[in-house]
C-alpha cells in the first residue's frame, strides 16, 4: 500500500499538478491531502484539479480553509492579521457556494492503517488543533502535550510548511512540507507512506519534485490575486530560507 500526503498547496496549481506527476508515477494507492489547500493564487482551479483525480482521496481541513468559509459566511474570527485580508476576502469571493460546502465538510483530522506501518493519524497542525506550531526544533516536552490520547503510531502534520521527521513520546512525526509555498529550499514538498518491502524499516518517504518555477511565477502574476508578485517571488521563486523560518518560530510557545 502506498499512500501520498500532499499539504499546505496554497492555491499554487503549478507546484500541484508537478507532484501529481510523481504521484501518479508512484502507483499510490490513496491521496491525503492534508489542508490549506485554497488559500493562495488559484483557488478554484486547485479545487478542481484535486477533485478531478481518479486516485481515492480524502482531505483535512486547514486553518486557512477554514478561515476562507468563515470568510464566506460573513464571519471574522480574528483569526489572522488585518494585513492578509485582503487576499483572504478575495480567495473566498473566488469560491462557490459548492465549493464552501465542500471545505467546511473537510474533517480536522483522519486515521488510516497502513500495512507494515501501522494507524497512522492525519492532522493539519497538531491532533489536538489547525493552529500550534512546532517545528524540528521544538522540544519534545512541548511536542508531547499536543499527542495526549494519541494512540497511532505515525502522526503526518503540515502547517509550518518545512519537513522533518521525528520520535516524540514514541510516535513518529513527520511534516510532509508545503506542495506550494515551502520554507525551505525551492520546490514542491509532499510525502509518500510505503508499505512496500523493498523500503522495510523505513517506510516514510520525504519527497521533493522540481518544477518550472520560473513558468509557475508567470503564471501566478497572470492573475488578479493580490498578493500575486509577493506570492511568485517570495513562495516560488525565493522561498525563505528555513534556518531563518525555524529561528522566526522558535519563540512560540505551545500551551500544556
Amino acid at each position: 500500500m502506498r499512500v501520498a500526503a500532499l499539504y499546505d498547496i496554497h492555491g499554487n496549481l503549478p507546484a500541484l499538478e508537478a507532484v501529481l506527476a510523481d504521484v501518479f508515477a508512484a502507483d499510490v494507492d490513496r491521496i491525503i491531502v492534508g489542508g490549506d489547500v485554497v488559500p493562495g493564487p488559484m483557488p478554484r482551479q486547485t479545487i478542481e484539479r484535486l477533485l478531478a483525480i481518479d486516485t481515492p482521496t480524502q482531505f483535512i481541513q486547514g486553518n486557512g480553509d477554514r478561515e476562507i468559509v468563515s470568510l464566506r459566511r460573513g464571519i471574522h474570527t480574528g483569526g489572522f492579521p488585518d494585513a492578509l485580508r485582503p487576499m483572504m476576502q478575495w480567495v473566498a469571493d473566488q469560491l462557490t457556494p459548492a465549493d464552501e460546502q465542500l471545505l467546511a465538510g473537510w474533517p480536522a483530522t483522519i486515521a488510516l492503517t497502513v500495512p507494515t506501518v501501522g494507524e497512522v493519524l492525519f492532522c493539519h497542525a497538531t491532533p489536538r488543533n489547525d493552529v500550534e506550531i512546532f517545528t524540528a526544533a521544538t522540544p519534545d516536552n512541548a511536542v508531547s502535550t499536543t499527542l495526549a490520547g494519541v494512540t497511532a503510531r505515525v502522526v503526518v502534520c503540515g502547517h509550518t510548511h518545512m519537513q522533518f521527521d521525528r520520535v516524540v513520546s514514541g510516535i513518529r512525526i513527520v511534516n510532509a512540507g508545503s506542495v506550494g509555498m515551502p520554507f525551505q529550499e525551492p520546490g514542491a514538498y509532499w510525502l509518500l507512506l510505503d508499505s512496500s518491502p523493498a523500503i522495510a524499516g523505513h517506510h516514510v518517504d520525504l519527497r521533493c519534485t522540481a518544477y518550472d518555477r520560473d513558468l509557475a511565477a508567470a503564471a501566478v502574476r497572470q492573475t488578479d490575486y493580490p498578493e500575486a508578485d509577493d506570492f511568485a517571488d517570495r513562495s516560488i521563486l525565493h522561498p525563505p530560507a528555513e534556518q531563518a523560518m525555524l529561528d522566526a518560530f522558535q519563540p512560540v510557545t505551545i500551551r500544556p
